[in-house]
């Protein structure tokens, strides 16, 4: 199984640690696009600030986010479970798994990156800053660069196992899984119920997939198929209602009453 993560805007900048090796991140595939988006963002970044805050959608309080992706080939590095922070970061709350599940996220987790295509919990990353729909001078828009590049890589780490995809939409447009595989792929809603209503509400979504996750890796569960896993989410203590198939996959709705 493969659990393939949004990233998060917010990201924890290490203090020390070894500058980046792009050579060393997993899936080495994807370094030529890595090394082409990194270094289109790292001049933009050095060479014209003002231009970068436009790109990169920052405004006057976050110009130190443009001066620390001018120096990411030197900045120091930690694991990526410990570089991204937000709300399904904080649900999944990697660093208190248990050690049989932080070994099946090793395994288990990637999370979708526009820097680098896809990081695995383990990869030693900088603190960076670049959205999904960002276009970059020189190299054009991210996600353009990741179609072309992150299939095979993504293919490569599903194998033979389901994959699980929790990616929202900006980075969903990086990778469309192909219709061979829609039988092994499961998206997942979260609806949160209230008076008898539902709705999509972007906390419960983002607490809810974190906290799915993290009840998976801790419990064990390698369902191979969309079904299997909501079978295995009810056995959990979820309220899980199954889609019909379709050519991009089965949709899991997960259903929610509070936080």
């Amino acid at each position: 199984m493969l659990i393939l993560l949004p990233p998060s805007e917010g990201k924890t900048a290490p203090r020390r640690g070894k500058p980046l090796d792009l050579a060393a991140l997993s899936s080495p595939v994807l370094t030529p696009a890595r090394t082409r988006l990194l270094d289109a963002l790292v001049a933009l970044c050095r060479d014209d600030p003002e231009q970068a805050a436009t790109v990169l959608g920052l405004g006057p309080a976050q110009r130190d986010l443009v001066a620390r992706n001018a120096d990411l080939v030197a900045a120091p590095t930690a694991r990526a479970d410990a570089i991204y922070t937000g709300v399904l970061y904080d649900a999944l709350d990697p660093a208190t798994l248990s050690p049989a599940a932080r070994r099946r996220a090793t395994a288990r987790l990637a999370v979708t990156s526009s820097l680098f295509g896809i990081v695995r919990p383990g990869d030693r990353i900088p603190a960076y800053r670049l959205s999904g729909d960002a276009v970059l001078p020189g190299v054009g828009s991210v996600a353009g660069v990741w179609r072309e590049a992150l299939g095979g890589a993504v293919t490569d780490a599903v194998r033979g196992g389901l994959l699980v995809d929790l990616r929202s939409s900006t980075y969903a447009a990086f990778w469309r899984p192909p219709a061979d595989l829609a039988r092994r792929v499961a998206t997942v809603r979260v609806l949160h119920e209230s008076g008898g209503k539902r709705s999509v509400v972007s906390h419960f979504n983002k607490a809810t997939k974190g906290r799915l996750v993290r009840a998976l890796l801790e419990d064990g569960a390698d369902p191979r198929t969309p079904t299997a896993l909501a079978d295995a989410l009810r056995r959990l203590g979820w309220t899980v209602e199954v889609g019909d198939p379709t050519p991009k996959g089965t949709q899991l709705d997960v259903v929610v009453t509070e936080v």
